[in-house]
Formats: C-alpha cells, structure tokens, sequence
C-alpha cells in the first residue's frame, strides 16, 4: 500500500471555454490543495504521494497503465460529483473498479469498507444520482452550507466565498484521511477499462433487480454436509469460507448495486405471492449444488429452467477448496446438468461458464456482472412495452408497470428501464433459450 497515492482524485474532464481556462485548471488547484492538506495531515514519509489525479484522456488510449495502478493501490477514491462526472462513462468505470476492491475487503473481512469520500463539484440534484452514489448518504451541509449549494467550483471561482473554500477543503482532506485509517482496502491489480463496467450503469436512474438463493438451511442438509458453509437461512449460505466472512446474498447485493441497480434479496424457497411485481423483473439465482438433493427444490429449478424466462440470470457457486465438494464434484455436476440444461447449455459463454458452476469468488465477482448485464437486456427484449393511452407517442415506447418502480409526483428522473435504448447485443444471436 504504500507504494500507491493516498487517495485518487476521479473527475470527468471539462473542455476549454473560448474566452477563458476550462473548469481543469480549478480542479488542479484543489487537487493541489487537497495534497497539501492531506500530507499535513498524515505521516507521509518523503517521496510518498497524497494523491493522484485522472490527468485526463489520452488519443488513442482508454487510460494509462499509470492510472490503472493508482485505482488498484490507493487507500481512498474521491470521485468529483457533477452532472458530467455521472454523464460519463470513463468515471463511471474507475468508481466501479474501486468499488470492487472494497467490496472484495469486505466480503473477506466481514467489516465495513467504507473508502469512497465523495466531494462536490458542482451540486447535482438527488433524482440524477446513481445508485451508488444514493448509498453513500451524504450529507454535504456537514462542509458548509454554502459549499452545499455551491459546490467547490461555485466557491474556489469566488474571491468572496474563498473562506468557505478552504474550510470545505480543511474539511474534505479530514474526512479521506479518516476513511484511510479506518479502512484498510488491500490493494488489486490494475484494472483493464475496456472490459470493465461503468458503475453509473448503461441507462440513467437506478434499476431493480432481484438476487435470490436456492440452499439449504443448517437443519436441512444431507447427511454429512459440513454446516461450516451454512446458516439458519437460505441467505445465510457463504460457500467461499473460510475466505469469506459474509453471506453469498450480501456479496452478490453489493455487486449487483455497484452496477447501478437497487437490488432486493429473497429465498428460492420463499415463493412470491401470485401477481408480485418482484416476479417480473430481471432476476440472479444463486444454486447452491447441495441443494439439488432435495427433490423438491430440484424439481421447482428444472421446471424453472424449463420455462425458460431467459431474464432469470443463474449462477452455481460452489468451491474448489472445500473438499465435499470436490469430492462430490461428478455427481453434483450431472445434478446441476439434468436439472438445468438450458442454462447450462444455452446462451452466451458467461451465462453457460456461471451456470455450469463457480468455483472461486475471484471468478464470481468476474462474471457476475456480465450475468447481470445479460439478465437485464434479456428483461429488455422480452418484457412488453406499454405505451400510454390516447393518441400514438411521438417518442419510443417504455416499459411500464413492475419494472417501471414509478416516480413520486413531481419527480423528473428517467424510468429505469427503458424498450430500445440499448441495439441488441451481438451474443444475444447464441441465444436459443425461449
């Protein structure tokens, strides 16, 4: 860790007025304002650096190794808020990139990771925000009221407002040395943006989607199988321990809301009322493969995977280090074959690979997001579009009803899923579910 910058300055480039400087060279000034704040703040032996800054993008490059590996060793992501910030998807992917390595911390050490200190650049008003950026709870009125309304751009410009400026940035260096002492988010390895996910997700607002569980429970389990793996509840199975110190659900909640989507969780065995709009919308099921033992459970997941609803992502976890279930590994996986040949055999390589059986939580957190992606524009292809009553819309259909989460009164913000904002996907042509 001490090879890496102390924190990393995420911004989205703004391009030169014609009669003046851009907005950069305001945000190298509190770049620079940030380091000294932070390095007086700190031990920092010489030569180490406070902070690094996204010095922008590069022709003909997506970004330099030397980003990649300040995103995969500093101890605190400062992300820049700003209606262009979340507009774009450069920032998108570096707040992904280091949102994993906190949730890779915390999955492993069971504690909070709490290491993204947003700062306010320019206010952006609540209903544009990602979901990512709604967990974080933020309230900016704890650096000032005018900092607040204003944002730094609105006070770093203004001689007048240059007190609150300094006490806002006083107060902004704080709060990332706090996050670094109190978080320890062990280092990565430098990212590759071009397969990497934007966190702001491919459409505005923040989507539903729904990770469910199908294990079984401490007191269900076949005779012999090790309870160190599970809990009182379905949700309560962690099959990556002792590496893992959090339930599958949560680790899979927090990948999945990384990615810009509000993720609800729920139990295989917890049947959804009849008409439950949760039912219709794009869906991750986890498998357990000791759960395929029980003919019950087996039964509703083949008949599941034969009703094909192409939307349900499924992926089987399973762990190569606990020796049942390598021991078990050619039954199981002939369980998991029999009673999920669609998935297994059908649809895009990542789909097929998840299904078939994940065996690391190196490669869960790998595909998972793609099983996501899949999921959801399978959602987009098959579910209806309804357009609204009257005469014909000028505009593109959208979907409504359980996937259209409605707005409150008033609210302006995009629906979260929208027919036709995406081209169809080349793989989707390997598709030959229903």
């Amino acid at each position: 860790m001490s090879d890496g910058p102390y924190f990393f300055l995420s911004h989205a480039p703004a391009g030169r007025a014609a009669d003046g400087p851009g907005p950069d060279l305001w945000v190298g000034r509190l770049f620079d304002d940030l380091c000294r704040g932070v390095a007086e703040l700190t031990a920092l032996p010489d030569g180490a650096a406070p902070g690094f800054m996204d010095p922008g993008p590069r022709a003909g490059a997506v970004w330099s190794e030397e980003i990649g590996r300040g995103l995969a060793s500093c101890r605190v992501f400062v992300p820049l808020l700003s209606p262009r910030y979340f507009a774009s998807e450069r920032c998108g992917k570096q707040w992904y990139a280091f949102a994993q390595r906190a949730i890779h911390q915390r999955a492993a050490t069971g504690l909070p990771a709490d290491a993204i200190v947003p700062a306010l650049w320019v206010p952006v008003p609540e209903h544009q925000l990602p979901w990512p950026a709604v967990q974080l709870a933020v309230d900016h009125r704890r650096l000032g009221e005018r900092y607040a309304t204003d944002g730094l751009y609105g006070l770093i410009k203004l001689r007048l407002l240059a007190e609150e400026y300094h006490r806002a940035v006083h107060h902004l260096a704080r709060h990332i040395v706090g996050a670094a002492r109190a978080t320890r988010v062990g280092p990565g390895r430098p990212p590759d943006a071009r397969t990497l996910p934007s966190a702001f997700g491919a459409a505005p607002g923040p989507r539903p989607l729904r990770v469910t569980v199908a294990a079984p429970t401490r007191g269900e389990l076949p005779a012999g199988r090790d309870g160190a793996y599970y809990g009182e509840s379905a949700l309560d199975w962690n099959p990556y321990h002792p590496d893992t110190r959090r339930p599958l659900a949560l680790i899979a909640e927090d990948i999945v809301g990384s990615l810009n989507y509000r993720p609800t969780v729920a139990s295989f065995d917890d049947e959804p009322p009849a008409g439950d709009p949760a039912a219709a919308r794009p869906e991750i099921l986890l498998v357990d493969r000791w759960a395929l033992r029980d003919e019950r459970r087996r039964a509703r997941l083949a008949a599941l995977d034969s009703a094909g609803r192409p939307w349900i992502g499924v992926v089987v976890p399973w762990n190569r280090a606990d020796p049942q279930s390598r021991a078990a590994t050619g039954e199981l996986t002939a369980r998991t074959e029999a009673t999920l040949p669609l998935r297994t055999r059908h649809g895009r390589a990542a789909c097929r690979t998840a299904a078939q059986g994940v065996e690391s939580l190196d490669a869960f957190e790998e595909l998972l997001p793609q099983v996501v992606e899949a999921a959801a524009q399978q959602y987009l292809r098959h579910a209806p579009a309804h357009p609204p009553g009257g005469r014909a819309p000028s505009g593109r259909p959208r979907l409504t009803g359980p996937m259209d989460t409605a707005p409150a009164p008033g609210h302006r913000g995009p629906a979260p899923y929208r027919a036709l904002d995406r081209a169809p996907d080349v793989e989707d042509t390997d598709d030959s579910q229903p």
